[in-house]
């Protein structure tokens, strides 16, 4: 087991002023407090290799679990195990580990070249020499940053820039990687770039990564497991492919005829998303799919017939939207 947390808790006190002068004159006498569970009582188990996403709106309790996970908060209560050590302590072993990429933050030298902020993270993991240079060369050859590295960071673009972090955080060839939305902000071309670099260094490692993300092309991508986490809790863990089957209880069957039919018609059949001409789109109960489609063969002119399962961007939009309501 890599990671193991059991009924980890943060809990924030949060000061509660009133408002005005009067209310600042009396806060400074007498202040109130009010707790905010950033986590409520979690427990998962991660093992070796595995890349997870980590997955729930702003403010879910995300990031706060991973500064827990990666030693920069103490929690609350609870246990917390990452490679056999208690994160808060912060042994020199541990740390030497572990790699923290967070997309808002900058961990590089601002007027230095990005390669000097490498060498600088050499001296500070002890990296020898040969093993430095062979994993820099690696690191270079698969996100193609040659050209680059000698150029300041503050010149470089904001893609350019999260290549340079990735290489910084993962100089140390750390066993554990915590990713804190490391595609944010970047165009969907070096989007991709950078989850296929995540994919391949995950596989020619077997790094464990734990990566959380608001773009759901970046968890379909890489993860096939998740864990999903809103207002603190732990709401789904478990496969992807699972998530489907358990909160998607229709699928679209997606139809071109070869000449148009009747709405009335295909109203017995589903629910009609879309009808344009000879295209239509049914939504219909996951258990009678594959009927309703062998009806439509039967009765209607078909060219074309496709069964899709519900966007996965959709069901969990979904199930996070029930679990504020409850």
């Amino acid at each position: 087991m890599v990671i193991h947390v059991s009924h980890l808790e943060r809990v924030y006190k949060i000061h509660q002023k009133e408002p005005g002068f009067a209310g600042s004159i009396k806060s400074f006498f007498s202040r109130k407090y009010t707790d905010a569970r950033a986590v409520d009582d979690i427990s998962f188990d991660i093992e070796k290799g595995e890349l997870i996403g980590f997955i729930g709106p702003n403010g879910a309790g995300k990031t706060t679990t991973l500064k827990c996970l990666s030693g920069l908060l103490y929690p609350t209560s609870g246990t917390v195990d990452v490679l056999g050590h208690t994160p808060f302590d912060r042994k020199n072993e541990f740390l030497k580990q572990i790699g923290l990429v967070m997309g808002q933050k900058n961990q590089l030298w601002w007027d230095l070249p990005a390669i000097d902020s490498f060498l600088l993270n050499k001296e500070i993991y002890e990296i020898p020499d040969a093993t430095y240079k062979k994993t820099l060369d690696e690191l270079v050859s698969l996100l193609d940053v040659s050209e680059i590295l000698t150029v300041q960071v503050r010149k470089l673009s904001l893609g350019q820039r999260m290549k340079c972090e990735l290489i910084a955080a993962l100089l140390h060839k750390p066993k554990v990687i915590f990713l804190d939305e490391p595609t944010i902000g970047l165009d969907v071309v070096m989007q991709q770039k950078l989850r296929d670099f995540i994919k391949a260094y995950n596989k020619q490692y077997e790094a464990t990564i734990l990566l959380t993300s608001h773009y759901m092309k970046d968890v379909e991508q890489l993860c096939e497991r998740i864990i999903m986490i809103d207002h603190g809790k732990i709401l789904y863990d478990g496969k992807l492919a699972n998530i489907v089957k358990e909160y998607a209880a229709k699928k679209a069957i997606s139809v071109i005829f070869t000449k148009p039919v009747s709405r009335e018609k295909l109203t017995k059949l589903g629910e009609i998303v879309s009808l344009e001409e000879t295209k239509a789109v049914l939504s219909v109960p996951r258990a009678k799919s594959n009927l309703v489609a062998s009806r439509l063969l039967d009765s209607f002119p078909v060219e074309d017939i496709t069964i899709e399962e519900t966007n996965i961007e959709e069901i969990i939009r979904d199930v996070f939207a029930k679990s504020s309501k409850s």
